[in-house]
């Protein structure tokens, strides 16, 4: 079992940044991809960012590539994966959910593959 809860939402002007972090028990964190979905009111959920099991792969959706970056830390029981968000959109503004899958990694992320969710965390740009 794997619990993941965000933080680091907030409110934002455009342009500006904000980092997420998702924070996981148990002990077998590194062993599970990592990634951050997003759910705009009235849309579906939709893919961000992934990072692999091992770290070494990430991949992102067109429409934040070289603008968001995420990473993970799994060194010291920190067990922690980040959305680094960088100019920001008003487009941007969503709940932004991280989630799990058993060795994940590579260019596919897809919402109903994960194993594990987190509530989820707001983020508002404001034009």
């Amino acid at each position: 079992q794997v619990q993941l809860v965000e933080s680091g939402g907030g409110l934002v002007q455009a342009g500006g940044s904000l980092r997420l972090s998702c924070a996981a028990s148990g002990r077998t964190f590194s062993s599970f991809g990592m990634g951050w979905f997003r759910q705009a009111p009235g849309k579906e959920r939709e893919f961000v960012g992934g990072i692999g099991w091992s770290g070494g792969s990430t991949a992102y959706a067109d429409s934040v590539k070289g603008r968001f970056n995420i990473s993970r830390d799994n060194a010291n029981a920190k067990n922690t994966v980040y959305l680094q968000m960088n100019s920001l959109k008003p487009e941007d503004t969503a709940v932004y959910y991280c989630a799990a899958r058993w060795k994940a990694y590579g260019r596919q992320w897809y919402a109903h593959d994960m194993d594990y969710w987190g509530k989820g965390t707001l983020v508002t740009v404001s034009s």
